[in-house]
């Protein structure tokens, strides 16, 4: 594996943790894909780092679990917000 993909996974890692940060918003923040953020955190990072892994996998295993609350939450903020133009 090149230096430059580990030290993104560690990165990647390592921002997922500190701001709690969900794939989209590390992707976004990165500039790279959903895909890659997955990928680097779940199978390469394992063979870099599987401490730093494992506590990564906890925030993106919380993040998921919550996932479909943030967007009954998102799609209420829009009705909310449609309701107040009108």
């Amino acid at each position: 594996m090149k230096d430059y993909i580990e030290e993104r996974a560690v990165e990647i890692a390592n921002y997922i943790i500190e701001e709690n940060a969900t794939v989209r918003q590390t992707a976004k923040k990165f500039g790279i894909s959903k895909s890659t953020v997955h990928k680097d955190v779940t199978d390469r990072l394992v063979q870099i780092n599987p401490t730093l892994a494992s506590q990564a996998r906890i925030v993106l295993d919380v993040n998921k679990s919550e996932r479909h609350i943030r967007g009954g939450m998102a799609t209420k903020e829009k009705y909310l917000h449609q309701m107040e133009i009108k």
